[in-house]
């Protein structure tokens, strides 16, 4: 069997051929092709999103090629057409925005995905930033390195509340919002939850969330539903001198009502690691709104992770040979029975 690995610098090859040779029994001829990300930023390619924009490259190493385990290689419409002998195609994270599903079906391709494999690596992150903004740690650090002794900070106005005793508000509890509250626990906090898809003591309603807490941190997928439920009129919800955190989709949020609320010292400081343009523009308000602690979604930034990723994905190709259903599969009415023979357009 011809599989392609299309990897990057993150999930890279070797770490996708070695989980392809662990998993799957025989020979397997694995061909590779190397994306750029996340050296060139990913964005839309064709009709999906978050992709390299790789499709010309891609068409031509799938050419004979009946699997393709990936991260951000685009499974656009172009590419289906071109590739007839694709039958699985593997995205190696928590959801396969860089596939066109419905494509994907008419084709009978099956498109598998990897959920959770960056859900430590985020929760960790999460409540890196959390106290990060709490504690102004990159202020005062980069007054430390130029030479400037911030005793001010002490004042009693200026510093920032501790997480024990605290309330903290959950907005999505997955697998990673349920790691961060596991992890709160140890910090003596009070976790409230909301999440309309899960039944657990703590669930509460948005509104009543963001009134109740004083760290609010967000952990739900970008939907119609979610897109822009943190608006100015949500941010007003929260009390005075509260900390908002943001790793999940820059689209859940409205960054203009943040740095309102930042400038205004509604808030007394906010994390982000996801934003609505990536990279930030130059002269993005956020550039400049006060005690707002910003990374380059890096959350799910880790060693494990890209392993986690690679390892998800080889067990499905797995079972692709052994004729079972993929685990994890964002089409299942295209089953291993219903795919296409090798070679037809």
């Amino acid at each position: 069997m011809r599989v392609l690995a299309a990897g990057d610098h993150f999930v890279r090859n070797d770490l996708l051929a070695d989980a392809l040779r662990r998993e799957v029994p025989g020979d397997l001829a694995i061909s590779e092709l190397t994306l750029p990300w996340p050296v060139v930023p990913f964005g839309r390619v064709g009709e999906v999103d978050e992709a390299s924009d790789v499709e010309e490259e891609l068409i031509a190493a799938l050419r004979g090629v009946e699997v393709c385990v990936t991260q951000m290689a685009p499974l656009t419409r172009r590419v289906l057409d071109a590739c007839p002998e694709l039958r699985l195609f593997c995205v190696g994270r928590g959801g396969p925005v860089n596939a066109n599903l419905e494509a994907a079906t008419e084709a009978g391709v099956a498109v598998t995905f990897a959920p959770g494999r960056n859900a430590v690596a985020t929760a960790e992150h999460t409540l890196a930033l959390l106290l990060a903004a709490t504690r102004r740690v990159p202020q005062t650090h980069a007054d430390l390195a130029r030479g400037v002794w911030r005793g001010d900070y002490y004042a009693f106005d200026r510093v920032g509340p501790e997480l024990e005793g605290s309330t903290v508000g959950l907005v999505g509890y997955g697998a990673i919002g349920s790691r961060v509250a596991r992890m709160l626990a140890g910090f003596g906090a009070e976790v409230l939850v909301h999440d309309p898809y899960v039944d657990l003591p703590g669930r509460v309603e948005l509104d009543e969330l963001l009134r109740r807490s004083r760290f609010v941190s967000l952990h739900a997928r970008a939907t119609p539903e979610t897109t822009g439920m943190i608006d100015a009129g949500r941010l007003a919800l929260m009390p005075r001198g509260s900390v908002l955190v943001n790793c999940a989709r820059g689209a859940l949020l409205d960054y203009d009502a943040l740095c309102d609320a930042l400038e205004s010292g509604h808030l007394f400081g906010a994390a982000v690691d996801v934003f609505p343009e990536e990279p930030i523009p130059a002269g993005s308000r956020l550039l400049t709104a006060p005690n707002l602690v910003m990374t380059p979604h890096l959350a799910g930034a880790s060693k494990e992770t890209a392993a986690k990723a690679a390892a998800i994905v080889a067990a499905d190709v797995a079972r692709y040979v052994r004729g079972e259903p993929p685990a994890h599969c964002a089409n299942p009415e295209v089953t291993p029975s219903a795919r296409r023979p090798s070679g037809r357009a």
